[in-house]
Order: C-alpha cells, then sequence, then structure tokens
C-alpha cells in the first residue's frame, strides 16, 4: 500500500482540525520523516468491532511506508462484546488480530468471560505475544508472561508489562475463574514496582511500558491506571482500558485510551536514536485509511453471522436505552426496565416450584449487564444478543430482606457515580439518596475489590409489589447467574446458600416475552423508564 505524502498531509491535518493537539509534530511528520522512528499503534476494548482491524491495519501501513517500524499493542476485552465474537466464544477476535499482526497483547476482565479454560484454549493460537503480570495460576506462577522485551531493528529495547484489573474477580462471573487468582493490595502495586527495577534499574531498558485494563472510572479506585502512575515511579507511559473513556493524556500524565469499539487508535512516536518519546496522541478511526485484505477478512465473519442473527423478529417505537452513564450504570432505563419484566415474567409464568408467595418475587439485574441500545425500528437476534452478550442465565436466589437491602446499599456505593453493579428492577420501589455517605467496612468482601456497607445509609426499598417491605421475610431475588455467583458488588448473593439456575438463557428470555407478551411490538409503555428507582442528588 503505497502512502503518497499528500495524503498522510491530509490524514494528520484532519486529526488537527479535530483534535487541535500536537500540531508540531504532526506536521513534522508530513514530510515523511518516519525514517528512525518507531511508532507504537494501540488499541483498547474492542468488544468485537471487528471491522475497526482493517484501519488498524491500514495506518500501520502508512507509518510503515514512511519508513517507521510500528509496534501494535492491544490492552484487552477484545473477546467478548458484539455476536460477532460472542457466538465464537472470543476465538474470531484471535483471529483477527492474528491477521492483522498484533505484536503484544494485555488481557482484560472481558476476556474471561466464557471462562478461563476457553480463554486458554482461544489464546493457543495466538501469533502475538500474551502478557499479563498480576494474575496468577494455582501454581502461583503468572497465567503468561509477566513481561517482554521489545528490541528494534536499531537495538531500542522497549520493554512491557501488564496489569490487569483486580476487578476481574467480580467483574468477569467468579464461577468461571477456577483458581485464577488476581493481586490485590501493596501486592499489586509492588509487582509494577519489580517491573521498574528489572527493566530501568538492572536491564536498563530504554521505555517501559505498562499495558493497564484499569480505567479512570471512581468506582475502580484504588486500582485505576492514575493511581498505579502516582505510585509506581518510573514508568515512561501508561496504554490503558477498561473504563471505555478517549484521552491522549490524563490530567497531564502520560496515559492515553482509545474509548471503545474502535473509536480511535492510540499513536506513540518514539525516536529510536534518543529513546525519547516524542509525541502522543489518539486519531479518530473515520480519519483513517482501512486494508482491504483486513476488511475482507472481516467481512466474511460478519456476513456468516449476519446471516443467522440479522433476522426480524420484532420492532420498537421507542428507543431504549443502551448507555452506561448517564445509563443503565447510574440510573433506572427504559431498557432496564424492560429487561427485568421479561426475568420477572418467565419465573411468574409457573410459580408451582416457587418457595416464596408471588407477591415476595423481585428482579435485580446488574445494570453493567446491558450494552447496547434497541433503538427505534427492527428488533433482530443480532440487537438483543449485543444488548445481553453475555450468555447469561435466569438464576433464582432465595434470602431475608435484610440481605437484600445490604446488596441494593453496596451496589450503589458510588452513585450517582458509574458502577456496573447499578441495579435495574422490577417488582420493587427504591429511594438512593447519594447525599448521604458510603459507609465501608473496613475490609473488603473475599476475592473482591468492593467493600460491604458497615450500615445501611443510603437506600430505602419503599415497597415490594406494592406491599411494605420486611427485613425478616424471605424474598426471591430473579437475576441472572453473574450477579448469583457473587459477580460486582454482590457477595451477599454468592454467598446465598438457597439458589438455583433455571438454565434459561436471558437473551431468549427477553426475546421471547416481546413476542408472546408484548406482541413483537416494543410500544410506549416502554418510552420512559416506570419510575422504580430514586435517585436523590
Amino acid at each position: 500500500m503505497s502512502i503518497g505524502k499528500k495524503a498522510l498531509a491530509v490524514l494528520f491535518v484532519a486529526f488537527v482540525l479535530v483534535c487541535g493537539v500536537f500540531a508540531q509534530s504532526i506536521s513534522e511528520a508530513t514530510h515523511g520523516e518516519y525514517e528512525g522512528k518507531v511508532v507504537i499503534l494501540h488499541s483498547n476494548d474492542v468488544h468485537g468491532a471487528l471491522e475497526g482491524y482493517a484501519n488498524m491495519a491500514g495506518l500501520r501501513d502508512r507509518f510503515r511506508d514512511e519508513g517507521a517500524e510500528v509496534i501494535l499493542v492491544d490492552d484487552g476485552d477484545f473477546s467478548q462484546g458484539s455476536a460477532y465474537v460472542n457466538v465464537y466464544k472470543g476465538k474470531s477476535a484471535v483471529d483477527m488480530m492474528n491477521r492483522v499482526g498484533y505484536d503484544i497483547v494485555g488481557l482484560g476482565n472481558h476476556d474471561f468471560d466464557f471462562g478461563y479454560q476457553n480463554l486458554v484454549d482461544n489464546l493457543k493460537d495466538a501469533r502475538f505475544k500474551v502478557i499479563c503480570s498480576n494474575v496468577f495460576g494455582p501454581d502461583g506462577a503468572p497465567i503468561y508472561d509477566a513481561s517482554y522485551v521489545y528490541t528494534t531493528r536499531g537495538g531500542l529495547r522497549i520493554a512491557f508489562f501488564s496489569m490487569d484489573t483486580p476487578e476481574t474477580m467480580t467483574k468477569s462471573n467468579p464461577a468461571k475463574l477456577g483458581d485464577v487468582k488476581f493481586a490485590t493490595g501493596d501486592a499489586f502495586f509492588d509487582i509494577a514496582r519489580s517491573m521498574v527495577d528489572e527493566y530501568k534499574h538492572n536491564q536498563g531498558c530504554s521505555l517501559l511500558i505498562c499495558l493497564t485494563h484499569l480505567g479512570t472510572d471512581v468506582a475502580s479506585m484504588p486500582y485505576t491506571s492514575y493511581n498505579l502512575y502516582e505510585k509506581v515511579a518510573g514508568i515512561d507511559f501508561i496504554i490503558d482500558g477498561h473504563s471505555h473513556t478517549i484521552f491522549s493524556s490524563y490530567d497531564g500524565l502520560p496515559i492515553q485510551q482509545t474509548g471503545t469499539k474502535f473509536q480511535e487508535i492510540g499513536v506513540i512516536v518514539i525516536d529510536e536514536a534518543s529513546g525519547r518519546i516524542e509525541a502522543s496522541y489518539v486519531l479518530p478511526v473515520d480519519l483513517l485509511p482501512s486494508d482491504d485484505d483486513v476488511a475482507a477478512y472481516a467481512q466474511t465473519i460478519v456476513d456468516k453471522v449476519n446471516a443467522e442473527f440479522e433476522i426480524k423478529f420484532a420492532e420498537s417505537a421507542v428507543d431504549l436505552n443502551g448507555d452506561r452513564d448517564p445509563g443503565n450504570r447510574t440510573m433506572e432505563t427504559n431498557l432496564g426496565d424492560l429487561v427485568c419484566d421479561s426475568m420477572m415474567w418467565v419465573i411468574t409464568s409457573d410459580t408451582s416450584g416457587i418457595k416464596v408467595p408471588q407477591e415476595n418475587l423481585i428482579v435485580l439485574n446488574n445494570g453493567g449487564g446491558i450494552r447496547d441500545w434497541i433503538r427505534k425500528g427492527d428488533v433482530t437476534k443480532k440487537g438483543v444478543n449485543n444488548v445481553l452478550p453475555f450468555g447469561n442465565t435466569v438464576y433464582l436466589v432465595y434470602v431475608k430482606g435484610s440481605v437484600i437491602l445490604d446488596a441494593l446499599e453496596a451496589s450503589t456505593f458510588c452513585t450517582p457515580s458509574s458502577v456496573g453493579a447499578f441495579p435495574q428492577v422490577a417488582g420493587i420501589k427504591m429511594t438512593i439518596d447519594t447525599t448521604k455517605k458510603y459507609d465501608a467496612k473496613p475490609e473488603t468482601y473475599p476475592n473482591s475489590t468492593y467493600y460491604g456497607p458497615a450500615s445501611i445509609n443510603r437506600v430505602t426499598i419503599d415497597s415490594v409489589n406494592g406491599k411494605a417491605f420486611d427485613p425478616d421475610a424471605t424474598y426471591g431475588v430473579i437475576t441472572n447467574d453473574f450477579v448469583a455467583a457473587g459477580g460486582d458488588t454482590y457477595y451477599a448473593f454468592g454467598s446465598a446458600k438457597d439458589k438455583f439456575d433455571t438454565g434459561l438463557p436471558l437473551d431468549e428470555v427477553l426475546m421471547d416475552y416481546i413476542t408472546e407478551v408484548l406482541g413483537g411490538v416494543i410500544g410506549d409503555k416502554y418510552a420512559q423508564p416506570a419510575g422504580r428507582i430514586t435517585v436523590k442528588q
């Protein structure tokens, strides 16, 4: 693929006009001065947006044509997120990354969603280096090499290591992680300090770059990318992921993230002679070239999945909110109501095996499990799979009312800030008073980064199916297998003794509800949230 200096100039000038940063470095680049430069191109949280890999390959080829040595890096969460990877349990993402020619890849929490063994099986075919510094197997060794030194053609040594969020312990299904352990507390930061000692002090590498799938969300503290940078001196650059945010630098720190689903591609330009980073920025993918061969390979996967899944089974008269914030992780949404109503319906369709009166049944579904919008118009199986991509099944957990209150207090500990545990509900009305402080216990839940409540300050359950809430009564909580296993902040449900898996796939339950109960049309009933959750600010 020939670049053409004029084409490259147009590309970068367009970037400057859009983003208004790094103008001097980009201007120099348009004169073909990438000889002697090493360029790192990086992605994160691709979540099944396979078409973007062609843009990664196209941008790589343009930098190569200008004389640069290019290193392709991904920061995790490539295995899950759209039907194009979900139906293959992540294998199609690995195939795409092989096709593009990625060099170094770290892991994210959602790469474990189909189970640790599934991830291992998929990565057996990887033609890229997988690194993971803070995740350990039962033998106490990292599940993949903790680090990797890339030596450029000119002899520059760049060390990479990777830190996956300890939130994976609860942000992927705990029941599917097996014996995998995540470093937390001081041990987490000590791992990074050991990398600085080894590669900057002992081996004298010119640069130390950390792939962090940590993000910048308040709910992820103290394990954010900026926490790591502030606590560990000697890391030259952090390539971040997890929070789905876009920035060329974070509050002036050398931390960079590209959003999600190939919204942007990150660029780090290194001068080989000095070993110094000269520029770092992100480029909107819609301004970038596309590699025809990679695009064609992605299209074969897309076409195969669409042939089975892109079939209309219903229609919607309204837009249903699939956003994170403001959305399913911060407030009640109309899509959350729809999903929860379908779960209530499927359980109450036959109550013969239910251990509590129907009036004591509620639905509680984590908002982080809702991943996309249902837009006005045709509703397809693929669209529902994108909304509910995890392959969850419907569970029923029996607990005291006091346990539910404890779980709700924990799952809204940082509201109105975004958190994946935020509950979407049916059968209850509740109030969250965010003006009151969350009273955290001094220790986290077992195998978790979250702190349970020492007291109930913020959440009030106003009613259950129109009746007064009783903390001493037994309720049936209809939820999904992730929450029932103690995912997110829901340790209270994970430790419950009385529960069972219906085996009913949540996405199929939603589709059946839309067709059988709503007659194939999502109408005005779901135009707005139903008023089940009040958030006081």
